[in-house]
């Protein structure tokens, strides 16, 4: 490449400050099941030995479930994923926080994930005129449209470049 070349940018499929209006919502174009690997791995990895989401015998004589759940913090970092995609993929300056993560139903082994995210508010930075705060509310169901997860979350994001 030579100095007057500028490098290509990188692809970016989520949406500018300026797209993310209060009221968009977004029906996000992937699905997940989520498998018993899923679970067992992810519960692992982070630490997280309770029973009702690791011991089948357990959760099925001693739980009203009678099967393993899953881990709802796999569940919550699935629903936020999915919706990378088409809000935030090379638009996001950094995620800020939840206010809210509920789970109305439980996710089991085999359960397919769904996602949708409303745009609950925005504003302009007040100290970083090229970026602006939103928040999202993320809405997970499952195969049999059960809420299972709603997060609502803020994130600074960049506006659009000026040509």
């Amino acid at each position: 490449m030579t100095s007057s070349e500028a490098p290509n940018p990188r692809p970016h499929g989520g949406k500018w400050f300026e797209e993310l209006t209060p009221g968009l919502v977004i029906h996000h174009a992937i699905r997940r099941t989520i498998t018993e690997s899923d679970n067992v791995l992810f519960t692992s990895m982070t630490m997280n030995p309770a029973w009702l989401h690791l011991d089948f015998a357990y959760a099925e004589s001693e739980t009203e479930f009678g099967r393993p759940l899953v881990n709802s913090m796999l569940t919550v970092a699935m629903v936020v994923g999915i919706s990378v995609h088409e809000t935030t993929l090379g638009t996001t300056v950094a995620n800020l926080g939840f206010s809210e993560t509920v789970f109305p139903a439980p996710m089991f082994h085999g359960d397919t994930l769904r996602v949708e995210t409303e745009v609950q508010s925005s504003r302009p930075s007040k100290s970083r005129p090229n970026q602006g705060v939103v928040v999202f509310e993320h809405r997970g169901y499952n195969q049999d449209d059960a809420l299972t997860c709603r997060a609502v979350r803020s994130a600074l994001m960049l506006r659009a470049p000026v040509a």
